[in-house]
Formats: C-alpha cells, sequence, structure tokens
C-alpha cells in the first residue's frame, strides 16, 4: 500500500473525450493546424470532429489534461483505489456516460457537474509522425459552476479531504472563481497547490486570470514553449529556460511557509527545477524514436507522476524520477494510455 490516502490528490478542469486518429498533413491543412500545437476549436473546426472519424482510424480516451494526470497518478500509486478526485462538467449523454465509466475504470473518484445545455466535450487528437495537434471542443467542460457543484457541502468536503492539489492553467478560461477558492482553502491551510501554464494561449490571453492564481501556486508546470510565452507576457526579458524557471520562481506568494517550485520540461532535452535559490536540471530517460508511438498525453503523465510521489511526500527529485518514468511509459502507448502495472521504484 502506499502512503497515499482515498481523496489526498485533488484535480478540478474540463473532462474531454479525446478522439485520436493518425491523420495526413492536408488534414492539418485544411484545418489550418500546426503540428505539435493545443488550441481551443472554433467555427471553422466544427467540421473536424465528424470528417476525422470518417475518413480515419478512430481511438476512444477519457481525457482532458487534469483528469489525465489524477489518473497517471492513481495509476503509479496502484493501492488504495481513489486516491484522486476529480471535478468537472459534462454532458448528460452517450459520451459522458463512456467518460464516467472511464474513470471508474480508472479508479479514480470523480464526480461530474451533470448539465443538459451542452454536450460532453471532446478533444481531436490529429497525430501526424510522432507530433501531435490537439483541438479541444469544450462544450460541457465551459459549464462548470462553483455555486452549482464547488460549493455543495458534500463536494466541498472533498476538497477539505485533500493535501494536494492540482489544475491545468485550461481551467483558467472556465471557472476562475472555483480555481481561486480551491487555490486560497490549500494555502490557508499549507496544503500543496500545483498549476500548469498548459498551452502558450493561456500565458498570453489569459495573463490576467493566470496572475490572479499566480500567488497561490507552489508548484509550476509547464513547458519550454509555454516558458518562452509565459517570459514574453511578463516581460522577464530573457529566452533562457533557467533564467526564466527562476523569475517563475520569485514571483510574488502568499504562503510563506513554502517556497514556491518551478518544473521546466523540454520534450527530449533535460527537466528544469527552480527552488529556492537553486537551480537544477535532471536528463529525461532515454527512448529511441522508433519506440514512440504518439506524444499525447505525455505532459499530463510527467505531472501525473510527479503528484503520485508529492502527494506521498516524497522528495522532489524523487518526483521528477517518477514524472519521467510515467512520461517514458504513455509515448510508448496510444494516447493516454498505460499498461496495467507500473515498474517504477
Amino acid at each position: 500500500m502506499s502512503a497515499a490516502s482515498p481523496n489526498s490528490l485533488y484535480g478540478m478542469g474540463n473532462p474531454l473525450l479525446d478522439i485520436s486518429a493518425v491523420v495526413d498533413k492536408d488534414f492539418l491543412d485544411k484545418y489550418s493546424l500546426k503540428a505539435n500545437d493545443q488550441i481551443l476549436a472554433e467555427d471553422k473546426h466544427k467540421a473536424l470532429f465528424e470528417e476525422m472519424t470518417k475518413k480515419f482510424s478512430v481511438e476512444y480516451h477519457a481525457g482532458g489534461a487534469t483528469q489525465n494526470s489524477i489518473k497517471i497518478a492513481q495509476w503509479m500509486i496502484q493501492k488504495p483505489h481513489n486516491v484522486g478526485t476529480f471535478f468537472g462538467c459534462i454532458g448528460n449523454d452517450k459520451f459522458g456516460e463512456i467518460l464516467k465509466k472511464k474513470a471508474e475504470e480508472a479508479h479514480i473518484d470523480a464526480h461530474y457537474y451533470e448539465q443538459d445545455e451542452e454536450p460532453t466535450g471532446t478533444c481531436a487528437a490529429c497525430i501526424t509522425g510522432d507530433n501531435r495537434s490537439l483541438v479541444a471542443n469544450l462544450a460541457a467542460a465551459n459549464c462548470y459552476k462553483k455555486d452549482k457543484h464547488l460549493d455543495l457541502k458534500e463536494n466541498w468536503h472533498l476538497v477539505e479531504k485533500a493535501s494536494v492539489y492540482y489544475i491545468a492553467g485550461f481551467f483558467l478560461t472556465v471557472s476562475l472563481e472555483s480555481i481561486l477558492k480551491v487555490a486560497k482553502h490549500a494555502s490557508e491551510n499549507n496544503k500543496q497547490f500545483c498549476l500548469n501554464l498548459s498551452a502558450p494561449f493561456i500565458c498570453q490571453f489569459f495573463k490576467d486570470n493566470l496572475m490572479q492564481v499566480m500567488p497561490y501556486v507552489d508548484v509550476l508546470f509547464g513547458n519550454e514553449m509555454e516558458a518562452a510565452a509565459f517570459a514574453k507576457e511578463q516581460n522577464f526579458e530573457t529566452e533562457d529556460i533557467k533564467e526564466i524557471a527562476k523569475k517563475a520562481q520569485a514571483l510574488p506568494k502568499d504562503n510563506p511557509k513554502r517556497k514556491r517550485v518551478v518544473v521546466l520540461t523540454q520534450g527530449k532535452d533535460e527537466t528544469v527545477m527552480a527552488q529556492s535559490d537553486k537551480i537544477e536540471t535532471f536528463p529525461i530517460r532515454k527512448i529511441d524514436s522508433k519506440d514512440i508511438v504518439d506524444t499525447i498525453g505525455a505532459g499530463d503523465a510527467f505531472v501525473g507522476g510527479f503528484l503520485s510521489e508529492l502527494v506521498q511526500e516524497k522528495t522532489l527529485e524523487q518526483c521528477v524520477k517518477a514524472a519521467h518514468y510515467a512520461a517514458n511509459v504513455i509515448i510508448r502507448q496510444a494516447g493516454c494510455t498505460f499498461p496495467d502495472k507500473p515498474d517504477f521504484k
């Protein structure tokens, strides 16, 4: 048994049903997609989902960044079940039922806010070579309501049970007030609140929301593209990833008892971690490019691995080690899926 207890890890985000397929360059060009990017669906992408299911061989997986990370953390921990709690909004529909079933199979304690106005959100994962372009149609995920779900006594009780909280930056576009309520609770009770920059567009177009949450962030995650966008928006005047990590680490913080930790990944290159006055780098686990199936969920898996150790109060070095292990496993699989058991030591 692990040192984690049920509901000790809490995540809130956009539950999406991933629809993934290997596509061709013409398909990317038709919908103006970049090979390694993530965007929110616009009107011009409406036909994409339909065309993808008709034209290519598709697979369905329970997705959404935060839910993926919680799922991976639970997989790394194995037992007890339901270490991870997850909140998000789905539709009263077939895809919503699939998501509920998938969450149960992954042994996470998902409490969805179900509504009838919008269908369950989907995310098209368009794979070309070992790149992936993600197009998220949030739909129901966009309809999460603090007063209708988070504030309910039985739900807030689950928030209070947790010791580690994780929210991907994507949720900043949905319910800032929900994030702030959870973040302030963590800060006031000296618990750990983790946030992910998630995508360059979050750093650019949701900068104000992001900076409202930043004082409560104990662990900040991001990749090199997100870090560059963040640095530019914050006028850090540097493109050096170690300097960016250092400056992000030094941003104002609400709870002085915990120093912020910044963890930035760089794909095949080393991971950079800033804490207090220290910058450390960690080489990733080597993998032969022929063993890479796709990189969908690699970032989510990295965070999931990290959280699995953080919630068990392991060292930060051990958290990074677990993060590298989980990401290495996921890129050998289709989508954000994994074998029955991890063999992480």
